[in-house]
């Protein structure tokens, strides 16, 4: 039986954990996701991980911060005044805005907090700077 090399296409199940157990997210109850090897379809440390596995096989994993979303960067915490957002808007800490680049990208950030006047935006992606577990299962290299 061959292993999973970069180039292969993948079906993989997972749950992904934080250090303190909670489930950020796992296609269990959905069918498993497929990707390419070696593709960039999903975060760097993911992939490696799948790399030389057995279809069948399972093993848990703990990716570094640097093979997953990066470091949280301070940089990416911006102050926006209230009157920036539109006003229908109902704000709330945690909650995710969307905004287009000039370049037509989407953009996504995260409320971190709410002034009268003023709104703190955070840009880092919610996983950005901690190390994620994953139980992976790979179903099949197609």
């Amino acid at each position: 039986m061959a292993s999973a090399q970069t180039g292969d296409t993948v079906k993989v199940h997972y749950t992904g954990t934080l250090d303190d157990g909670t489930v950020f997210d796992s296609s269990r109850g959905q069918g498993p996701i497929e990707f390419t090897l070696g593709a960039g379809d999903v975060i760097p440390g993911f992939d490696q991980a799948v790399v030389g596995m057995n279809a069948g096989e399972s093993k848990t994993v703990v990716i570094p911060a640097g093979e997953a979303y990066g470091p949280r960067n301070d940089e990416m915490l911006q102050q926006i005044p209230r009157s920036a957002i539109p006003a229908e808007i109902e704000l709330a800490e945690g909650m995710i805005l969307h905004a287009e680049a000039p370049d037509g990208n989407q953009l996504s950030f995260t409320v971190a907090e709410i002034a009268d006047d003023q709104v703190l935006i955070d840009g880092n992606h919610p996983l950005a700077g901690q190390d994620l577990t994953f139980a992976l299962e790979l179903v099949e290299i197609a």
